[in-house]
């Protein structure tokens, strides 16, 4: 990965952000306007249309740089992992302060009212960030609307202490590609969307996060939980020394199986070789009984 990788570079032929001139050529430089994701989650897609390609997906609170809007979509950066592509313009809503909470539930409802019985108008997924606006009996109503239960809300600053266990909550989550909502997600949203909600940033995409999180470990003097697994273009998390937590195409969910069991099949089917191994500081845990 370099700092020009296109997935994470807003430049176009047409048009760059400004704070690339001189380092790539472009017939317009813009500065990003910013923006926040107003929506429960965003598609982030490689062009402007609904069947493009899913490349990630934005959750409610995050910040966008917006560089250019046309016909419902906004070429636009996100400002948790930089990622860059089209959302959907209806998404985004203006600059506002930074959420203060978000959901620790591995998904909440929205309802129009503080009334359980009233008809669900939404949900926001594990991670989303949200401001309550006002407090009645167990719910709180949203500064973009509508009201969701309190207690699947936890303070923006408040973070899970094992990663690992976060992850583990969303086994059965379906897969989907691009995906990084408790709806559907992939193996490497998995891995982003858990340390996130564990206080560490992490890249999005498998290749960058092999690049850049923890330091390499050899296999031989055993793996621990949290220890992140890499193959040309997957990631798993070790759950204890033996066992591999990923979301997959094969279980077409996040499953958990022996390493041994998935690194046959992954390598015979897909992705070839495990190609490293990432140990996270500070993240080693003792494994299950």
């Amino acid at each position: 990965m370099t700092s020009l990788d296109k997935r994470l570079t807003p430049a176009r032929p047409d048009l760059a952000d400004e704070r690339l001139r001189g380092l790539v050529e472009a017939a317009r430089y813009v500065p990003g306007e910013p923006r926040r994701v107003i929506a429960p989650s965003a598609p982030l897609r490689r062009e402007p249309y609904p069947d493009a390609p899913l490349d990630t997906e934005a959750l409610m609170g995050e910040p966008v740089a917006v560089y250019d809007e046309h016909e419902g979509y906004a070429w636009a950066q996100l400002g948790t992992d930089r990622y860059v592509g089209y959302v959907p313009t209806e998404a985004l809503g203006p600059a506002a302060s930074p959420p203060t909470h978000r959901v620790t539930a591995l998904r909440t409802f929205i309802y129009p009212g503080p009334n359980l019985k009233l008809p669900q108008v939404g949900f926001l997924s594990l991670g989303a960030g949200v401001t309550p606006a006002e407090a009645r009996n167990e719910y709180v109503r949203l500064s973009t609307g509508g009201w969701v239960f309190a207690e699947h809300l936890g303070a923006a600053e408040a973070h899970a202490q094992d990663f690992v266990a976060v992850a583990e909550r969303l086994v059965g989550a379906p897969y989907l590609w691009g995906g990084k909502t408790s709806l559907g997600l992939d193996c490497s949203g998995l891995v982003q969307l858990s340390l996130a909600m564990a206080g560490s940033a992490a890249p999005r995409d498998a290749d960058m996060q092999q690049a850049t999180l923890g330091t390499e470990v050899d296999r031989s003097s055993g793996l621990r939980r949290g220890d992140l697994v890499f193959w040309r273009g997957h990631v798993g998390i070790m759950l204890n020394e033996t066992r591999l937590l990923h979301a997959n195409g094969h279980h077409m969910a996040v499953a958990i199986e022996p390493l041994a069991e998935a690194e046959i099949r992954i390598r015979q089917k897909s992705f070839g070789p495990i190609t490293g191994v990432r140990r996270l500081p500070g993240r080693a845990q003792a494994p299950h009984a």
